[in-house]
């Protein structure tokens, strides 16, 4: 008979073939449908009706900061705790757990930046049916009602949000097993259950169904010891048609119905060429959605961890235009409503209400939840040059080389699993890469960067010093029988560390030392990719859920280790600098607050146009949940690109917040100068376009990474009261003042862009040509064409001398592109730092107000206190629909005037002045006469 190890490798082997392959479509019979999985099963057969919830209101306890009260399940007499609180910016929380469990329930750590500031909660009136309390904000209230338990956020007379309006909450609170093991001792009954006589009474009557104490998944057992402890509850949002977010998944922008099918899954796993349009889970999970319709904007965080599904409804999903006219026409009285219900496998319920009432105001109560876009280095703005993998130094050396034969700029070539010694993490090949740091400072010397992938699977192994540190400090993942977790992965065998642990990263972090990771340099970042965590021997191609961290089980923290992984390395990276410089780490899986450490991509897509499409989407979902530096492979990962649809995504990548090429290593070499000259030229200004921009993309980030607003942003979040942007998701703002319509269709000759706002106008980036808004603007394309607008109104500083890297670029001069609005003042930032250190929090920084009205051009310092010398001038200003002036006059702040050559284009009416030569961090006025 084969041994374990034997069967294991067969298997390894399998998966592998499949993996490499690159020409298999995801196998859905590798993941859970909803009905596979016990626990959503459970939930979703409850039904909506009568909640057998009661709220005991002569338990409940006001204070300064919350509210407090049991619920009642009246079929099983089981206790829940309720607690509410204010919170500063317009939130709500709700949590629920049990009064007391027989034991504690997880609740997630370290995801809030703080634990967030309570304000004052008032009670306004009370009686044996609820109570009424006072939000705080204008006539917002809190009606909890007794009997069924419910809680609804009115504003006046209008409901905002209703919680168990639809009677689903349940909440399976944890019990010993009956059928199995001894009844505890009884003063530990007695103090796990207050009313224990009944409890146990109703307990033991309980049915015990499939899937509650164990499961099975194909060849996979989970064991739960502690029974099922699945949570669930209803919100339901009157007036809402369109609801967002709850990312990751490959869908469009607007989030179906799920009535005839799945629910949307949240768990993070490893699924290798997805298929579009459906609601499986993907690489990561955040579990937040965003509500909107003319009026308002509200958000719902339910910070869950475990595996989560979320149903949503609709009265008017499935009806027709036609059908909604004829409601209108009849006088219908149905107020349009989604409804949402979020299902968790274990942990308790916390939910944060965010009431809006705009989308930065929902924005901004997230990110004072869980914090911001971290602030990138400038040059990870720029482009980046990957596949699996380059094959040694040489191969590095050659493709670096032929960027500045073909004049195409970059900023970081990067290396996969390949570059490593067996797939041991921290190490080189010592054949193909043996003198990594030559080959580093040769790119260096180039001002150019290197990304070198470290993955969370450790190759068992004694002689490899990673594997013997972790083990002997005890700190990989245990399995159910208290071994270390052990699992396979690309170096076979490997353990799990346990990233939930705060020594145990501390401990990773400190490898990222130059001293410890032999061959580092301060030009090496850092890339994690299958941290979801990938087991390809596990169940759903992850861990068993029974495994341990410690005193949790892993089902328990599963959407959180890719989160963990990234702020180990982030905090490795910035430790290895004794805390100046910024770090730079792409991660696959994901959670709510991993903006804080770095960027994210879509994972394992392929070369096809709705690939390429669903990028934008996705990017979207990810950007209104606070991860704003995503991307997707330029070209798609699997299968090989035809010339045009590889053209077509370099020009939608150019306008993506990350902007990586990547391939698989069985598809042929891509590398832009392979597909003949014109389409190198086609690469080339795609990517010279993107670099241009590049003072636009950094001063986004520096304004995400304050407000939480999110870089690249649908359409509705600046026009909130436009409904034909509400389900727009093939054309995007990056900021305010960009739109872009990429071309994501094959063979096309022209596109139809919304371009919205009535009192708006919009000038084409490359014709210069102006454009009214609130209308489908149709475009002839060609091939070369990427349609862009600037908004009117908008000021945009560029950089036109495009050079090989963006540090190249660092004291280039600026030249300021002003598209005048007739209806209001044109504005615009210009933010200029160091490029890579923390020091902006020490205020040094150049942050500029640019503004034109009444024919005046001016430059504001918006921080006088902040100190920074730059060396870079103002050498072209391009106004849009200008006038043509007699003269034109600058004045400096210290009251000099000199005259500025211009030129004026009567027939698109643009008029440029070229070298004024002011300093750009200087005060001056430029006047027109």
């Amino acid at each position: 008979m084969a041994s374990f190890a034997e069967r294991m490798a067969s298997a390894l082997v399998l998966w592998l073939a499949v993996y490499l392959s690159g020409t298999w479509a995801v196998d859905k019979g590798n993941f859970k449908t909803c009905d596979q999985s016990s626990f959503c099963k459970r939930q979703r057969a409850l039904k909506p009706g009568e909640s057998p919830y009661r709220a005991l209101l002569e338990t409940m306890e006001l204070t300064n900061t919350r509210l407090t009260l049991q619920l009642i399940n009246d079929n099983n007499k089981v206790h829940l705790l309720l607690e509410l609180y204010r919170l500063q910016g317009n939130i709500t929380r709700v949590k629920i757990n049990e009064l007391k469990p027989l034991k504690p329930r997880y609740e997630v750590p370290d995801v809030l930046i703080r634990e967030p500031p309570t304000e004052p909660l008032s009670l306004l009136s009370q009686d044996e049916n609820g109570v009424v309390l006072s939000l705080g904000v204008e006539s917002q209230r809190v009606i909890i009602s007794a009997r069924p338990f419910r809680l609804d956020i009115v504003e006046g007379h209008e409901v905002l949000m209703s919680l168990n309006s639809r009677g689903l909450l349940a909440f399976e609170h944890l019990r010993m097993r009956k059928d199995t093991q001894a009844d505890p001792e009884p003063e530990k009954k007695e103090e796990a259950d207050p009313d224990n006589q009944a409890e146990t009474a109703k307990e033991e009557e309980e049915k015990v169904e499939e899937g509650m104490w164990e499961e099975t998944f194909k060849s996979h057992s989970d064991g739960k010891p502690n029974g099922p402890s699945s949570v669930s509850l209803d919100f339901s949002l009157p007036g809402v048609e369109h609801v967002y977010g709850i990312p990751e998944h490959a869908d469009t922008l607007r989030l179906k119905t799920t009535d005839n099918g799945d629910p949307y899954r949240l768990y993070n796993l490893d699924v290798f060429q997805y298929e579009l349009y459906n609601p499986m889970a993907l690489y990561g999970a955040v579990p937040v959605m965003l509500a909107h319709h003319a009026q308002r904007t509200t958000g719902v965080f339910w910070l869950n961890a475990a595996e989560t599904w979320v149903d949503i409804s609709s009265n008017t999903a499935g009806k027709t235009v036609f059908g909604k006219m004829l409601d209108y026409v009849q006088g219908s009285s149905e107020t349009p409503q989604t409804d949402v219900r979020w299902i968790s496998e274990s942990g308790i319920i916390d939910v944060f209400i965010m009431l809006g009432p705009t989308p930065k105001d929902v924005f901004s109560q997230y990110a004072s939840l869980t914090g911001t876009q971290s602030f990138p280095p400038l040059t990870s703005l720029g482009y980046h040059q990957c596949r699996w993998n380059y094959n040694d130094q040489e191969d590095v050396q050659s493709v670096d080389a032929g960027f500045d034969e073909h004049d195409i700029p970059y900023d970081f070539i990067w290396l996969d699993i390949e570059h490593t010694d067996g797939k041991r993490y921290f190490t080189w090949d010592p054949h193909k890469f043996a003198t990594p740091k030559e080959m580093l400072q040769g790119i260096m010397d180039k001002k150019r960067k290197m990304v070198a992938i470290v993955d969370p699977h450790i190759k068992v192994d004694s002689n490899y010093k990673i594997h013997n540190e972790i083990r002997s400090r005890g700190f990989y993942i245990k399995n159910k029988d208290g071994g270390d977790y052990e699992g396979w992965c690309w170096p076979g065998s490997a353990g799990y560390p346990d990233f939930t642990r705060a020594d145990m990263r501390a401990w990773w972090a400190s490898m990222f030392a130059y001293d410890q990771y032999e061959g580092s340099m301060e030009n090496l970042y850092t890339w994690n990719d299958m941290n979801e965590p990938s087991v390809f021997n596990g169940p759903e191609v992850t861990m068993h859920k029974d495994a341990m961290h410690g005193d949790w089980e892993h089902r328990d923290v599963h959407n959180l280790y890719g989160f963990y992984v990234q702020m180990a390395t982030a905090e490795g990276l910035i430790q290895r600098s004794g805390g100046v410089e910024r770090p730079f780490v792409l991660t696959r899986a994901f959670f709510a607050g991993s903006q804080r450490y770095g960027a994210v991509w879509t994972g394992d897509n392929a070369a096809e146009w709705d690939h390429l499409k669903i990028s934008i989407p996705m990017c979207l979902s990810l950007g209104l949940v606070g991860i704003s530096f995503c991307g997707a492979d330029v070209g798609g990962f699997f299968k090989s690109p035809s010339t045009e649809l590889l053209v077509r995504w370099y020009q939608t990548g150019a306008y993506q917040p990350f902007f990586r090429a990547h391939a698989h290593l069985d598809t042929p070499r891509r590398e832009p100068w392979l597909f003949g000259p014109e389409n190198t030229a086609l690469i080339r200004d795609a990517v010279r376009q993107r670099y241009t921009l590049m003072p636009y993309w950094y001063l986004q980030f520096y304004q995400a990474h304050h407000t939480g607003q999110p870089v690249m942003r649908p359409l509705w979040v600046e026009y909130p009261q436009d409904p034909a942007t509400f389900a727009l998701d093939d054309e995007f703002l990056i900021g305010r003042d960009l739109l872009v319509h990429p071309v994501t269709e094959e063979g096309v000759r022209g596109v139809t862009a919304y371009l919205p706002g009535k009192d708006e106008v919009w000038f084409d980036v490359h014709t210069f040509q102006k454009h009214n808004g609130a209308q489908n603007l149709y475009i002839p394309v060609t091939i070369s064409s990427i349609p862009v607008f600037q908004r009117g109104g908008s000021i945009i500083p560029r950089k036109l001398r495009v050079r090989r890297s963006s540090s190249c670029m660092e004291h280039d001069p600026y030249s300021l592109y002003v598209a005048l609005n007739p209806q209001r003042t044109a504005e615009g930032e210009l933010y200029i730092d160091d490029g890579h250190t923390f020091n902006y929090e020490k205020k040094e920084f150049v942050h500029r107000r640019l503004s034109f009205a009444n024919n005046l051009l001016s430059s504001v310092d918006l921080a006088p206190d902040a100190q920074f010398t730059t060396h870079s001038w103002i050498e072209r200003i391009i106004i849009l629909g200008a006038s043509k002036p007699s003269k034109v006059t600058l004045k400096t702040a210290d009251g000099q005037e000199s005259h500025i050559d211009f030129e004026f284009d009567a027939s698109m009416s643009v008029l440029t002045l070229r070298k004024p030569g002011m300093n750009s961090g200087a005060d001056w006025t430029v006047m027109l006469q």
